[in-house]
């Protein structure tokens, strides 16, 4: 295939505001369609992983490991049973992956501007990573709401305590939530969602940089095959999920503790949560379904970042 993909840091080269704002408009649009395939893609596997996270701290577990979750997942509810709140997350994934690449490549905008002043600059790796983390940060307000009812949704089928709360709509938990603790309840679980941004992202997109700049190097030119950018996107997805894991499961666990328990007890926060997870099981407990979520992040971050790479090729004469 011939070589399109070029290294993501020449998009931060100074231009005027009116192409400034027309490549930042191409991003929302690219990024969203790119988010949206990745997520249809990982999904099924996202539901496993959620179900796994918020077992119950007490008792036995419901679901042995990942293998046993999709066999009573499948058994009990079907193919539907894996996309359970897809709606919820499939918004997220556009709004996600929109609000990454618009925001990595404003930061690398802005330091080539304002620090380095010189629009042929190529930003090292280790400057790119300090842009995913800030790319992170800004993207874990928008992701904290989404992800909330996505979670609700994905475990209420096992842990409802009747038939119509393991039904409920999108709909429903929308109001429940902003009828019990206001807007302010929509960000219940953003430390979490912070935490994990802020470090998944910088190693996101760190690891995408890396091994696309060692295949580069390698081949002694300025671009990268369409192989080299699925391994680069693959490894992404891997780094970026097995960097801060545990801070997902308190997160999904935060998220969930209304279903799951039968009730929000209070309110327990981060480090209160922590602690339950870290007696139930020690640490192995917040490393429930890392393994299979590594495994889906590959492919679906190799597409994420094809399908963005592929987009922004073809978008460059529009």
């Amino acid at each position: 295939m011939v070589d399109i993909f070029e290294t993501l840091p020449s998009i931060g080269n100074q231009k005027p505001d009116t192409e400034s704002l027309k490549d930042g408009f191409k991003d929302i649009i690219f990024g969203s369609i790119a988010g949206m395939t990745g997520k249809l893609v990982e999904y099924p596997v996202d539901t496993v992983k959620v179900r796994l996270q918020s077992q119950p701290l007490s008792g036995p577990l419901h679901f042995e490991g990942p293998f046993d979750c999709f066999v009573k997942t499948f058994r009990e509810e079907g193919l539907r049973g894996f996309y359970r709140g897809l709606t919820s997350p499939l918004v997220a994934a556009a709004l996600e992956n929109a609000s990454l690449f618009v925001t990595y490549n404003y930061a690398q905008d802005f330091l080539i501007r304002n620090v380095y002043r010189r629009t042929d600059t190529v930003l090292p790796v280790s400057v790119l990573v300090g842009c995913g983390a800030f790319s992170g940060a800004v993207t874990s307000f928008v992701l904290t709401p989404v992800e909330l009812i996505k979670c609700k949704l994905q475990v209420q089928a096992f842990y409802g305590t009747s038939s119509a709360a393991k039904n409920r709509s999108l709909v429903y938990h929308i109001k429940q939530i902003f009828l019990e603790h206001g807007l302010r309840g929509f960000w219940k679980g953003h430390l979490g969602t912070f935490i994990r941004e802020c470090g998944g992202t910088a190693s996101w997109f760190g690891s995408y940089e890396y091994v696309s700049s060692l295949f580069r190097s390698a081949n002694n030119c300025s671009t990268n095959t369409t192989p080299e950018a699925i391994i680069s996107g693959a490894c992404a997805g891997i780094g970026y999920n097995i960097s801060l894991y545990p801070a997902d499961t308190i997160k999904s666990r935060m998220q969930t503790m209304s279903i799951t328990s039968g009730s929000d007890k209070g309110g327990k926060g981060f480090l209160e949560v922590s602690r339950d997870i870290y007696k139930s099981g020690g640490i192995s407990a917040f490393y429930r379904g890392c393994g299979i979520t590594a495994c889906r992040a590959a492919p679906s971050s190799a597409l994420i970042f094809v399908t963005y790479e592929t987009l922004k090729e073809w978008g460059r004469d529009l």
